[in-house]
């Protein structure tokens, strides 16, 4: 039996405990980049298929903005923090105080910076959560951004995850004003361990596995 078919609902409310914790220290480093209160929330977190993933993102020649973080120390791999171009560039109106902002017309390096930082900030406080959780040591890389279609961004990831199974932990994410819930940005992460990665998460969070 595999690691996915051991997972039970108390196994996803953790994952999903480990993503509001992370959500509230973002949230606080949000609010002081912005200047501004700044509330961010988990609202599902999941196991999916690689066919499912693509569909939540529009398929996989749909155009994202997307953040790429390598996961370093004890349990490596890749994260992939993924914002439709639309939520891009309110994310982006908000940071820069432009509501006419198009990522279309100006992909400035201040624009790009913006989104990149912002990657930054919510995976370095995911995986903190996470890392003070399993007590793994885990760090993310420098974050590369992307914006291009989203079967392309995340082929180097699918390729490493085929060799142990067709299934990624997603964690959608929601980020908005105090008192503004309406007018929220939207992505989802995506968390792909590298195989070896596999039994070091799930053994820290108690899930066993058949050899």
């Amino acid at each position: 039996m595999s690691y996915f078919e051991r997972m039970d609902a108390v196994h996803m409310d953790i994952l999903k405990e480990i993503g509001n914790i992370g959500a509230g220290h973002a949230a606080t480093a949000l609010s002081k980049l912005l200047n501004k209160k700044i509330e961010m929330t988990i609202p599902d977190v999941r196991i999916i298929s690689f066919d499912e993933m693509m569909d939540i993102v529009g398929g996989a020649d749909n155009v994202v903005a997307a953040v790429f973080l390598r996961i370093e120390g004890d349990a490596p791999g890749n994260m992939f923090f993924v914002l439709s171009i639309e939520q891009a560039e309110r994310f982006i109106q908000q940071m820069i105080g432009d509501e006419q902002f198009k990522l279309e017309q100006d992909c400035s390096e201040l624009s790009l910076s913006a989104l990149q930082e912002l990657g930054n900030i919510l995976a370095g406080s995911y995986l903190s959560s996470l890392s003070d959780f399993t007590h793994l040591n885990l760090y993310p890389s420098v974050p590369a951004l992307s914006i291009d279609m989203i079967g392309a961004i995340l082929s180097y990831g699918l390729i490493e995850m085929s060799r142990v199974g067709d299934h990624v932990i997603v964690v959608d994410t929601a980020i908005h004003e105090e008192h503004q819930p309406d007018d929220r940005v939207k992505g989802h992460f995506f968390l792909l361990p590298d195989p070896e990665s596999f039994h070091i998460i799930f053994r820290a969070l108690g899930v066993e596995h058949d050899e």
